[in-house]
């Protein structure tokens, strides 16, 4: 009698136990949720990170540089990133990879008032020029400036705090480097502005990948990474297909962000999105890995392998 009711126990216990629980898993971002972490979000509010038995925690960061250090402490599983801050992380001997793609294009961009007396690069000569980062954008702007025979020093250079569009708007500025092109343009539009966008890929700046998802060297083998990656995959190509459904989900999980600048950053983002994100396009980031060392921005090209990876299934 007391077996057969410790069976009975059993099978009920069996028949109500939860499944396994979610593996948590902390995704520290570039930035404050936008556009750019559509398929993020989509993964999450459709349940496709549920589906792959993690619970993932978007995390907007208090300092924009420091979500790659602290996933290199520890303190964080993956970090968005940018592929050309990844190269300057070698220099610095960071133990980060990169293990997946988001957008698969430059979004940066040189852009200038359409009104404007700016009409080609050639035109910024003895012009001013805003900046938020100095550095890589810097790189960017000397190699676009030398496809039209100028140097830095035929410009003026303006630390404008990353009021790119305001600066632009106000005349404080001639042009702006560092404005992405999904967002900017658009703001400028809505302000009556209309801007006019020179991209780095077409003056002379090798193409790269601008969002990419880092994770620590040490912790490539976690299995979470892999079925992160594969729900992210599965959102994008969703997204793909569903354009206007997934802006009216990404507004459900975001009302503060239901504006019209937003919307048109979310259609001119999606072309951009990578649709296999786990790809590592290996001639891409060595050709952009040689540009960065021609700028005098690292001083050693390390193997590929020290800094990107494609995970395994």
């Amino acid at each position: 009698m007391h077996f057969r009711l410790s069976a009975l126990l059993l099978a009920a216990l069996l028949v109500t136990a939860p499944a396994h629980a979610a593996e948590k898993l902390a995704v520290l971002l570039d930035w404050f949720v936008n556009p750019d972490h559509a398929p993020l979000v989509i993964a999450k509010e459709r349940g496709y990170f549920a589906d792959a038995g993690l619970e993932v925690d978007l995390v907007a960061p208090a300092d924009p540089s420091a979500p790659p250090r602290l996933v290199a402490a520890g303190q964080g599983d993956i970090a968005i990133s940018y592929q050309p801050n990844l190269h300057l992380m070698t220099k610095e001997k960071l133990p980060l990879a990169r293990i997946g793609t988001l957008v698969e294009t430059p979004l940066n961009s040189l852009v200038v008032l359409k009104d404007g007396p700016v009409k080609s690069i050639a035109d910024l000569k003895g012009k001013t020029v805003g900046f938020s980062v100095g550095g890589f954008e810097d790189a960017l702007l000397k190699k676009m400036l030398e496809e039209a025979g100028l140097t830095l020093d035929d410009i003026t250079l303006v630390n404008v705090n990353f009021a790119l569009s305001p600066a632009l708007i106000a005349g404080k500025v001639d042009a702006v480097i560092g404005a992405f092109r999904n967002f900017e343009l658009a703001q400028l539009d809505i302000e009556g502005k209309p801007g006019i966008a020179f991209y780095p890929e077409e003056h002379g700046v090798p193409a790269y990948d601008e969002l990419i998802f880092l994770a620590a060297r040490d912790k490539l083998g976690d299995k979470r990474f892999t079925s992160f990656m594969q729900a992210i995959e599965k959102a994008t190509i969703w997204l793909t297909n569903h354009p206007e459904e997934g802006l009216e989900i990404f507004i459900k999980a975001h009302p503060d962000l239901d504006d019209e600048l937003n919307r048109r950053a979310w259609f001119a983002t999606l072309p951009r999105f990578a649709k296999r994100p786990m790809a590592l396009d290996e001639g891409r980031y060595e050709r952009f890995a040689v540009f960065v060392k021609a700028q005098g921005l690292i001083d050693d090209i390390v193997p590929l392998s020290q800094y990107a990876v494609t995970l395994k299934p």
